[in-house]
């Protein structure tokens, strides 16, 4: 029975030894920069959290209506997974300063209306409450083709996440 209890303190101090061992090779090591290792050591759901999101809600007809400020233009738009890309009408693109030549209207789109012509264009920066995106890709179509301006794929696909739940769209970058 001595033997025993000789034995298992050996085990214990050789275990507390080890224990120690373990937990210098798991420290930070030296060269290590202190951004890394706070970011090791912080536990995420204490991370502080930099996204920025809005909400827009459903209005009476199901659609997503929001504010935009395009190139510094404030413009009423509608939120469509389903559009490529942004989609202003003539009378919103000469507000932003944006007046293609009928010449220029030379890409072909295909709208629940049918196929028309439309002018594309760049646009420096689209905002939508904080959320901000540069250089996003767009397409002008005449006045009597699109009565709302569409915020589509082309500025949603630079955020984080996009979803519609509870009967509202979240936006997220």
């Amino acid at each position: 029975m001595r033997n025993i209890m000789i034995f298992a303190a050996l085990m214990i101090g050789f275990g507390s030894i080890m224990a120690q061992i373990a937990d210098r090779m798991t420290t930070t090591p030296a060269h290590a920069s202190p951004a890394s290792a706070l970011v090791a050591s912080a536990p995420v759901q204490d991370a502080p959290r930099s996204l920025r999101s809005i909400t827009i809600p459903r209005d009476t007809r199901g659609h997503f209506l929001t504010e935009a400020r395009i190139d510094g233009q404030r413009l009423d738009v509608m939120v469509d997974t389903g559009a490529s890309v942004i989609a202003l009408n003539e009378k919103s693109a000469a507000r932003i300063g944006v007046r293609p030549a009928r010449s220029d209207f030379n890409a072909s789109v295909t709208t629940a209306n049918g196929t028309i012509k439309a002018a594309r264009t760049r646009l420096a920066m689209v905002q939508v409450g904080d959320l901000a995106v540069r250089d996003v890709d767009a397409m002008i179509l005449p006045d009597e083709a699109l009565s709302q301006n569409l915020l589509g794929l082309s500025f949603l696909s630079k955020l984080k996440r996009f979803e519609f739940a509870n009967g509202r769209m979240v936006l997220e970058q």
